[in-house]
């Protein structure tokens, strides 16, 4: 019997992302610098043009990164909400006359100079927002999920080749798909290091993600506004958390087995009283070959932390965690090691590949239909558990549901 260690990290409790995003500012952080006279062709002032649609707190964050980066210069701003937009643009020095509020306002940012934008807004708008950014002719920096509905899933595949077709980058934001570990043991499992997968797991497990949007929802306050404030709490606009925030592991599950499921049996519910995500969710998915993965998620109270993909093999095992190390364990041993800052390092690395991409011209957009899967595998989850029932991916996909919420009394 193998026995398999803990990682001493996760024996202590891990931050989940979303507080993360908090201390992100103190983190010390690495970049890949960019010499000006590489940027753009030959003026050495010139940099990547781009606008940020979704000025909120990762928003802003991540577009730290992008100037550390050196190559891009933010030049437009857009977001519902006229304080996050104009906090942006202070903090950026971005004109006021490219500043745009409304939920239309990426339409008056896209009719100006831009060579690329970065999506972060809820994840409802995305498939909308990345859409009109391909048929505008720009660049494409998209947030994870790519969308909350297979409708959406769907345009996003498209959208991948038709900015493929037309010379133009769209690359999706996971950060785990950037690490060395991560991709040498995947690959080292795709070789057949651990044999024949027989079976897996992958887990989700942080304390109250949103706890920052329950004052939105206090003494009955639940005006248009404040249901978009706290999106979080929304499934119609955030996906439901599995599609949202738990796909970080099954996206590694579906990577490790390079296959979608065929179905999926599922349950959950909903501990607290606001909005109307779910806060626990427990499916089993079944891939092709009878390969049984089983998958689990909590996001409430204190305790153990973890976001992490296990598959066993005839001959041995992969181990990973998002904020712990990577390994394999068996007859063809990988020692790999920890991820260190993942959360920061993976968006960094994101950054440089986006850059490169766009100026050697590299336009596979490889990114796009492994997110695709991943994403389709989280709605599959999503739609058994609601059923509390078996759900096939052909069921789901012929059903094709789409998320509708309701915007009325919104600026447009």
């Amino acid at each position: 019997m193998t026995v398999i260690q803990k990682n001493s990290k996760n024996q202590h409790g891990l931050i989940n992302r979303r507080r993360f995003l908090t201390s992100a500012g103190t983190a010390a952080l690495s970049f890949s610098i960019v010499k000006p006279e590489l940027v753009r062709g030959s003026d050495a002032n010139s940099k990547l043009e781009i606008g940020l649609i979704g000025c909120g707190g990762r928003g802003t964050w991540i577009a730290d990164l992008f100037q550390k980066h050196g190559g891009f210069k933010f030049v437009a701003a857009a977001d519902y909400f006229p304080d996050r937009v104009d906090a942006f643009g202070e903090k950026f020095n971005i004109d006021k006359t490219r500043r745009y509020t409304g939920l239309s306002g990426y339409k008056k940012l896209l009719a100006g100079k831009v060579d690329a934008i970065v999506i972060e807004t809820p994840p409802y708008f995305h498939v909308e927002q990345a859409a009109a950014g391909v048929d505008a002719g720009v660049h494409v920096y998209l947030a994870k999920p790519i969308a909350v509905d297979v409708p959406g899933c769907l345009t996003i595949d498209d959208c991948g080749k038709k900015a493929a077709d037309n010379n133009l980058c769209f690359l999706v934001d996971f950060q785990t798909r950037t690490h060395e570990y991560y991709r040498e043991a995947v690959k080292r499992v795709q070789y057949g290091e651990i044999g024949r997968v027989i079976n897996g797991e992958a887990s989700y497990f942080c304390g109250p993600t949103w706890d920052r949007m329950y004052k939105f929802y206090e003494n009955g306050s639940i005006t248009p506004e404040n249901r978009l404030r706290a999106w979080g709490l929304e499934r119609e606009l955030s996906g439901d958390v599995i599609t949202e925030q738990n796909i970080h592991a099954l996206d590694v599950a579906s990577w490790i087995l390079d296959a979608n499921p065929l179905f999926a049996t599922g349950t959950g519910g909903q501990y607290r009283n606001a909005g109307n995500c779910w806060d626990y969710f427990s499916v089993i998915f079944t891939f092709p070959n009878n390969v049984i993965v089983t998958f689990n998620s909590k996001q409430f109270g204190k305790g153990y932390d973890d976001i992490l993909c296990r598959m066993y093999g005839e001959t041995g095992m992969v181990d990973t965690h998002y904020f712990g190390s990577v390994s394999i364990s068996g007859d063809k041993p990988y020692k790999g090691g920890s991820v260190g800052n993942l959360y920061t390092d993976g968006a960094v690395s994101n950054i440089a590949d986006f850059y490169t991409n766009i100026t050697k011209k590299r336009f596979a957009n490889s990114t796009v239909k492994p997110s695709v899967r991943s994403n389709l595998t989280t709605i599959l989850g999503r739609m058994a558990a609601y059923r509390h029932g078996q759900v096939s991916w052909d069921d789901m996909m012929k059903a094709n549901e789409k998320f509708t919420p309701d915007l009325t009394g919104l600026e447009s």
